[in-house]
């Protein structure tokens, strides 16, 4: 299960936009996936059966999505590819990462809670009408277990 960094000039972004459509009921296509790989401190973890997208800019990070297959999901796949993707932002320059979820978003919210990531705010309607909360942690990562 171990991840790669996605090359914008050699790998395929169809197998991305895949995933993307089986996790989300609003899914990025090729193109909209390619458009965000081209902006700027933009990079890709993948695997066959998820990615994650991640901007570092900075001193900031942003997990802008991530995609787990359904029939990966709860192997460690989620963890594995948002630990890449912090240490690959760490390395840029990083020192702390963002990243909006839906609050009804009961495992993505014990996933980035034992990652470290903490509630710093809300942006409403965010998703579909729903609201989001915004999550920060410091990089490295530091594992919690639940929200302090």
């Amino acid at each position: 299960m171990t991840s790669r960094l996605f090359d914008a000039a050699g790998d395929d972004a169809a197998p991305l936009a895949a995933l993307h459509r089986l996790s989300f009921p609003d899914p990025w296509d090729e193109k909209a996936i390619c458009e965000l790989l081209a902006g700027p401190g933009v990079f890709v973890f993948f695997t066959q059966d998820g990615f994650v997208m991640a901007r570092a800019v900075a001193e900031e990070a942003e997990i802008l999505t991530i995609a787990v297959a359904p029939a990966a999901r709860g192997q460690g796949q989620g963890r594995a590819l948002l630990a890449a993707a912090a240490g690959h932002a760490q390395a840029l320059g990083a020192t702390h990462m963002f990243l909006e979820v839906g609050g009804h978003n009961v495992a993505a919210l014990a996933l980035y809670a034992g990652l470290g990531f903490a509630p710093v705010g809300q942006r409403p309607g965010y998703y579909a009408g729903k609201d989001a909360l915004i999550l920060k942690t410091g990089l490295p990562l530091s594992p919690r277990g639940k929200f302090a």
